[in-house]
């Protein structure tokens, strides 16, 4: 059973990101504030939900949520800041886009930036312990999943409609056959060390 409350305040935000071990597209951010005694049957971490209930619960968080804002930050930026920080530059992002604003943040994860003056935990497996969390963890995953299957009828080669730009071998291997896209972090790691492609 998730937690509804970490701070005791109102107006409590929990942010999450999704993307961050890809090899290609954005890493995408989302910021949930739920209303008080909310509940929402099936919430948990996105990762151990199947694709159809995510697509259902992100329905019935977009409907009880008192706000929640999505970012792409887009792998430009990733390349130019690094995944660690552009991850907390697009939470930072969508938790000042929120309104109401929130009197408090609980993050996924163990680091974090302060956003303008608004206190903040980090806690680690946040998605799998409170509701707001586990919300965002929801919202993130599947605006991702959209993007990445859009880019995926641009490039269906690397077939990102089925790993997400994740690093799976048949990813690898593709991008050894055609290369790299626009949407490829030129700053990973995007080939074995055996399998090197000059960029």
């Amino acid at each position: 059973m998730l937690l509804q409350n970490y701070s005791k305040l109102t107006l409590e935000a929990g942010t999450d990101e999704a993307g961050r071990g890809c090899l290609a597209g954005p890493v995408t951010a989302a910021a949930v504030i739920l209303p008080d005694n909310v509940i929402i049957e099936k919430l948990n971490d996105s990762k151990k939900l199947s694709e159809i209930t995510r697509e259902k619960l992100k329905h019935i968080i977009e409907e009880v949520a008192l706000c929640f804002k999505v970012i792409h930050l887009e792998p430009e930026i990733i390349d130019e800041i690094n995944i660690l920080n552009a991850s907390i530059q697009a939470m930072q992002t969508c938790l000042i886009n929120l309104n109401p604003t929130p009197n408090y943040i609980i993050v996924d994860g163990n680091r974090f930036k302060p956003v303008q003056d608004i206190p903040y935990s980090c806690i680690v497996k946040g998605d799998s312990k409170y509701l707001s969390i586990a919300a965002a963890s929801v919202l993130a995953k599947t605006y991702r999943d959209e993007y990445m299957n859009r880019i995926h009828e641009e490039y269906p080669m690397y077939n990102w409609k089925k790993n997400k730009g994740y690093p799976t071998i048949e990813h690898r291997e593709a991008i050894r056959k055609y290369g790299t896209t626009p949407y490829h972090r030129k700053s990973f790691r995007l080939l074995p060390e055996q399998l090197k492609l000059e960029l």
